[in-house]
């Protein structure tokens, strides 16, 4: 197992890339999630703990942020552009939303995790 010393860096681009892949920050290669978003433990391959890192309300903050800052323009473009039925309107873009949200979701919440384990933060 590979040791690391408290006062090695943590790169934090790597983390980051790793926690978007939902993949454990030390390692790269172990789940960090355990089911839709419930941080494990710990990762099942390095045995890094991840108990403590806790992402609250961010990575729902942030998905809600990108998901209405790309879903809005759109909605204004398609209105203008092709003023389709009210019904139609709403159902492809509830659908586009509710799609994107629950495709940032867990991918944003491992990039606070890891963003946390980089930092060395332990969680807040």
């Amino acid at each position: 197992m590979n040791h690391i010393s408290v006062d090695e860096d943590r790169p934090l681009k790597p983390a980051l890339k790793r926690g978007w892949r939902r993949k454990c920050p030390n390692c790269g290669t172990g789940p960090m999630l355990k089911g839709y978003l419930k941080v494990r433990d710990h990762c099942s391959v390095c045995k890094q703990e991840l108990h403590h890192h806790r992402a609250d309300d961010g990575p729902a903050y942030l998905t809600i942020l990108i998901v209405g800052h790309l879903m809005a323009p759109l909605l204004h473009i398609a209105f203008v552009k092709w003023r389709p039925e009210p019904l139609i309107l709403f159902t492809v873009f509830a659908v586009g939303c509710v799609a994107l949200s629950l495709y940032l979701l867990p991918r944003l919440k491992g990039c606070v995790v890891a963003f946390q384990w980089a930092r060395r933060m332990h969680g807040f």
